[in-house]
């Protein structure tokens, strides 16, 4: 068959394929893996949420909504926000419900970045982040963050890779891979440095349930950036709703309304289905919620302690399910260490540097595995380790 690669953008061309896909392309062709790589609860969504979806279907739910979603479901959005971050949106023309925080990045970045112009992106990061922007046809641009710092971003960090062309700033707090999180006087810090170079704020806070030492803070509430702050949330993780595919963008007007017109000619709406489980997840969902967040945090100390026992020095991540100890003692990269655990141990993990070049030398693991699961790939990780740390 003659290769159709010519009619491809090379804007997709220059783009790789995702650092955690191709790795666990290797996992599906390995028997009896235990896998601390996928970024999912291991509960199913609680019974409740699932039976108002029934509910809603046997009642006749099953049309398009308002392109920006269920009105119902954007106030009681409205109310979480109030209550979670203390801050007032208008669930007519400030809130708009997505496919998935994915798509709000997407569509945010979209209306936001003309070509050439900057998205600064704190690295490690989710792996959307830098191919969303090159897909938007801005430039991302890199900041590191560093261990030491638990992966907050610095100011002098951010400010020293601000240019002319800078746009546009993502902060993904708590933080996936690293579980690292901002305190409120580290995004204080960050605050004039945005207003002074008139930079717009992507705040991705899909995992801002799942802080566990004290309460989230977005970026959002502080004076002077709820204009330009764009802040995406959604049901996935807190409220194990992954594969429903339904999230939310909260912000300006203007740069909602413009986030809404791609949403409109590529979406149309989220699935009716998905609104009304999401609604029940609001009203009524924090209980099971809590207990998640509860095991998930138990999972945690497990997972730090063991790590740091056996040599793979880990700090304690302060948010998400995930934790990102470094395996440098081993002397192999990220990508070499993966392929061996899970060659000789039938462990499964992500190579940090799926997520950026920060994240060389560390690995990404997953705590929302079950607790037997974690401790038989614990047990399987330090006789790999007994082997290899130098």
């Amino acid at each position: 068959m003659s290769s159709m690669q010519k009619y491809i953008s090379n804007t997709v061309k220059s783009i790789p394929p995702s650092g955690i896909r191709k790795f666990f392309d290797l996992v599906s062709q390995t028997e009896g893996v235990i896998s601390l790589g996928v970024g999912e609860p291991d509960y199913a969504t609680p019974w409740h949420i699932r039976e108002a979806c029934f509910h809603s279907l046997e009642q006749g739910y099953t049309m398009y909504t308002s392109n920006s979603g269920l009105l119902e479901l954007r106030e009681e959005i409205a109310k979480y926000m109030k209550k979670g971050i203390g801050i007032e949106y208008n669930p007519e023309d400030e809130i708009l419900v997505t496919v998935g925080v994915s798509e709000g990045v997407d569509i945010a970045l979209r209306s936001l970045i003309e070509p050439g112009d900057e998205v600064l992106i704190p690295d490690p990061s989710y792996v959307c982040y830098g191919p969303g922007a090159s897909l938007s046809y801005g430039e991302p641009v890199s900041l590191p963050t560093y261990d030491e710092d638990e992966y907050r971003l610095r100011p002098d960090v951010l400010e020293s890779k601000i240019t002319d062309k800078s746009k546009v700033l993502i902060l993904g707090y708590p933080n996936n891979p690293t579980g690292g999180i901002m305190h409120k006087e580290d995004l204080e810090a960050l605050v004039d440095i945005i207003v002074k170079n008139d930079l717009i704020v992507i705040s991705d806070e899909i995992y801002s349930e799942l802080t566990y030492n004290g309460k989230h803070v977005s970026i959002a509430s502080l004076p002077g950036m709820q204009e330009r702050t764009v802040v995406l949330n959604g049901f996935s993780k807190a409220y194990a709703m992954t594969g429903w595919r339904i999230g939310y963008a909260c912000g300006h007007p203007d740069i909602i309304g413009a986030m809404t017109k791609i949403h409109q000619y590529t979406i149309m709406c989220a699935p009716i289905m998905a609104q009304k489980a999401a609604l029940e997840a609001l009203r009524h969902g924090e209980g099971e919620m809590r207990k998640m967040v509860e095991d998930y945090n138990y999972r945690r100390k497990i997972i730090v302690s063991e790590f740091n026992e056996m040599g793979l020095t880990c700090f304690e991540p302060k948010g998400a399910f995930y934790c990102f100890p470094s395996i440098q003692k081993t002397g192999m990269t990220s990508e070499e260490f993966c392929e061996k655990l899970l060659i000789e141990e039938q462990v499964a993990v992500v190579p940090g540097n799926a997520f950026g070049e920060s994240g060389e030398g560390f690995i990404r693991c997953c705590y929302a595995a079950s607790v037997s699961n974690i401790e038989q790939a614990l047990e399987r990780m330090s006789n790999f380790c007994i082997r290899h740390i130098k």
